[in-house]
C-alpha cells in the first residue's frame, strides 16, 4: 500500500514539475519576445529621431530659396513636433503620416526652383533623408513582424494562459493608413521629368 501511495506522490509530483516547467518556459519565452518587441521599437524611435533633426535643416535650406512659401514652412515645422510629441506606435503612426504629408509639400516647393535643387547642401540633405527613409521602413517591417509573432503567441493555448496571469498585453503595429503608402518607403528623389519622386 504503501509502495502504491509513493507511486502516486511520485508520479502527481512529476506531473506538477511538468507543469511547471512548461509554465516557466512559456513565460520566459513571452517576456523574450516583449524584449524584442521593445528592442525594436527603439530602433525605430532611433530613425525618427534622425529624420527630426534633418528637416529643420532641410526648411532652412529650402527657406532660402522660397522664402515666400511660410505657410508649407509652418506645416512641416507643426507637423513635425506633433510626431516628435506622439509616444505609442499607434498615435505616433498617425502623426507619421502627417508629417509625410507635409515634407511632400515641402519637396513640391523645391520641385519649382532649379537652382535649389542643383545646391549642394540641399543634394546632400535629400540623400540623408532618403537614406533614413530606407532605415526607417526596413525598421518598421521588421518591428511588425516582430509584433505579429508576439501577439500571435500571447493569443495562443497555452501560452495565452500565462500571459493572461501576468498580464502581458498585445503590442501596437506601427502601419500606414494608406495601403500603397504601407508597400513603399517615401521617395525624395527629382529626377523624373514634370515633378518629384515624393512619398507614395
Amino acid at each position: 500500500m504503501l509502495r502504491i501511495l509513493i507511486g502516486i506522490g511520485i508520479f502527481f509530483a512529476v506531473i506538477v514539475f511538468a507543469f511547471l516547467g512548461i509554465g516557466i518556459y512559456l513565460y520566459n519565452r513571452l517576456v523574450s519576445f516583449r524584449n524584442t518587441v521593445k528592442s525594436s521599437w527603439s530602433d525605430i524611435d532611433v530613425q525618427l529621431k534622425k529624420r527630426y533633426d534633418l528637416v529643420p535643416n532641410l526648411v532652412e535650406t529650402v527657406k532660402g530659396y522660397a522664402a515666400h512659401e511660410k505657410s508649407v514652412f509652418e506645416k512641416v515645422t507643426e507637423a513635425r513636433s506633433m510626431a516628435m510629441q506622439a509616444s505609442s506606435p499607434g498615435k505616433k503612426a498617425q502623426a507619421e503620416n502627417m508629417f509625410r504629408e507635409a515634407l511632400k509639400t515641402l519637396f513640391a516647393v523645391a520641385e519649382a526652383y532649379p537652382e535649389l535643387k542643383a545646391n549642394a547642401n540641399f543634394m546632400q540633405l535629400q540623400s540623408q533623408l532618403k537614406e533614413l527613409e530606407d532605415n526607417i521602413e526596413y525598421a518598421r517591417r521588421y518591428y511588425n513582424a516582430v509584433v505579429r509573432d508576439y501577439n500571435i503567441t500571447i493569443e495562443s493555448v497555452p501560452s495565452n494562459i500565462i500571459a493572461s496571469m501576468f498580464r502581458f498585453e498585445r503590442a501596437e503595429f506601427f502601419g500606414l493608413e494608406a495601403p500603397e503608402v504601407e508597400r513603399k518607403p517615401v521617395k525624395v528623389s527629382f529626377r523624373e521629368a514634370g515633378g518629384a519622386e515624393k512619398g507614395q
